[in-house]
């Protein structure tokens, strides 16, 4: 049976969740946050377990107007919830409503709650409540110019936990966005990689993800392996493509390193967790202090930012060291994302390109110095 799937995406990462949703076989639809595409109970499991750089992966149960809260009742009472729920369904509603108006967000979810339970009864021929102590299925009514979108979450979970995170700094970088970043430069596993400022591995981690081609759903679950009508070996299926396209063999240089001796710790476990640990190279160092004899590598990072007071200055005169220390490796990429607007200035040259991209609430720039290309394999 074809369903129509949406992976909701970090504002600025549609185009590469979209290509991401293509590489695996499906056509779809680029919007705002959300990349709409068909897909049968095969591609739940695939897109759950391959998407890097996606959010969460949803069925779309129902799409229609509503300007009255009996248009929004009658609309939803009228989808074939039955095709998905159990009669022992537990299924809490959550909403959200933006310019629409029903802007009452717990009268929606309260409506939306009451007219699916209407259906249910009436299909299961209940008289009394139902149980609700079965499977988990999260709906959620989201109102944007008074059409209403009714999704099933099938992920659980969000897609960046990838289950490898023992411990984390204070701003960790979701994994979903490190992928992101590792995705957007010009990379290849035969190639150097660093991050300087490594925080607690994420970047460095999940670009020897991207390198081995691991899946990064291959060591988590996900809330629709419980749903009865989603097959225990259509999962089998996915994780064993995943195993089957895995590259471990795969061999990758990549070092991360930070001035914090304990982000280095974290950094460890974390890879160690991941099953990466003798891939990727933690250590204690300073920006200013890194040094390489090799060409054509590439650097990834997500620098402090200096938003807090009194750490601006510090931090800008630390984009400036990193620019004298890099600018001599002509052969190397460079990939930079901060908030700071004048860090051209203060790295010493402008980007070859400049991405915006959002860092949680954090409007950032991706400031991307591209290198010179290797030669050519004859």
């Amino acid at each position: 049976m074809k369903y129509d799937l949406i992976a909701t995406s970090a504002m600025g990462l549609e185009a590469i969740v979209a290509k991401e949703v293509r590489a695996l076989g499906y056509d779809c639809e680029v919007e705002n946050s959300r990349i709409t595409f068909k897909g049968d109970e095969s591609a739940i499991a695939r897109c759950n377990m391959w998407l890097r750089t996606a959010d969460r992966v949803k069925i779309k149960a129902g799409e229609f107007k509503a300007f009255t809260f009996d248009e929004l009742f009658e609309k939803t009472k009228a989808i074939p919830w039955e095709k998905f729920l159990p009669e022992n369904a537990e299924f809490p509603v959550s909403g959200k409503s933006q310019k629409s108006k029903l802007f009452s967000v717990s009268d929606c979810q309260a409506i939306v709650k009451k007219a699916i339970v209407e259906r249910l009864r009436k299909h299961y021929k209940r008289t009394s409540w139902l149980e609700e102590n079965g499977p988990l299925f999260k709906i959620e009514v989201s109102l944007v110019k008074d059409v209403a979108t009714l999704t099933i979450d099938t992920s659980g979970s969000g897609l960046h936990k990838r289950g490898y995170r023992v411990s984390q700094g204070e701003a960790p970088l979701k994994e979903t966005l490190a992928a992101a970043l590792v995705s957007l430069t010009n990379w290849t596993p035969d190639r150097p990689f660093a991050d300087p400022f490594c925080g607690s591995g994420t970047i460095a981690i999940e670009a020897a993800l991207i390198g081995q081609n691991i899946a990064p759903g291959f060591n988590r679950e996900f809330v629709s392996e419980t749903w009865d009508w989603i097959p225990e070996s259509i999962w089998d299926q996915a994780r064993n493509e995943a195993e089957d396209l895995a590259k471990y063999d795969q061999p990758l240089e990549i070092i991360g390193s930070d001035i914090d001796h304990r982000m280095v710790k974290i950094s460890e476990e974390n890879a160690f967790e991941a099953g990466l640990g003798d891939l990727i190279t933690f250590k204690q160092m300073r920006v200013q202090d890194f040094r390489t004899n090799k060409d054509f590598g590439v650097i990834v990072s997500n620098p402090p930012y200096g938003e807090r007071l009194g750490e601006k200055k510090a931090v800008e005169q630390m984009y400036k060291e990193m620019g004298q220390v890099l600018s001599p490796l002509e052969t190397w990429s460079v990939y930079i994302m901060t908030s700071n607007e004048d860090f051209e200035k203060h790295f010493g040259k402008p980007a070859t390109k400049k991405r915006k991209l959002f860092n949680g609430f954090i409007r950032t720039d991706y400031y991307q110095y591209w290198g010179k290309r290797p030669p050519r394999e004859k």
